[in-house]
């Protein structure tokens, strides 16, 4: 059986900003995504026209460094910042 990547399923200490969307920590960062993702669908923040950018609101402009849409390739670089 292939040993799964430790690293990628460590808890990770999570910013104020951050929690506010995803929840308190520590968590790995598979979670984070995961709980980032259901925020979105939630609030319907996924861009009708282009589902690759995210529309943030006041919560995830504070994550996004006051950006009003990433695109998911960027979000994920944004979002690394509020981990350690």
């Amino acid at each position: 059986m292939a040993k799964a990547n430790s690293a990628f399923m460590k808890p990770m200490t999570i910013s104020a900003e951050l929690a506010e969307v995803v929840g308190k920590g520590p968590m790995p960062r598979s979670e984070v995504v995961k709980k980032l993702w259901v925020y979105i669908k939630k609030h319907e923040l996924q861009d009708a026209k282009n589902k690759r950018n995210i529309n943030a609101d006041d919560a995830l402009k504070k994550v996004f460094g006051g950006k009003a849409t990433v695109s998911m390739f960027e979000m994920t670089k944004l979002v690394s910042k509020h981990l350690s």
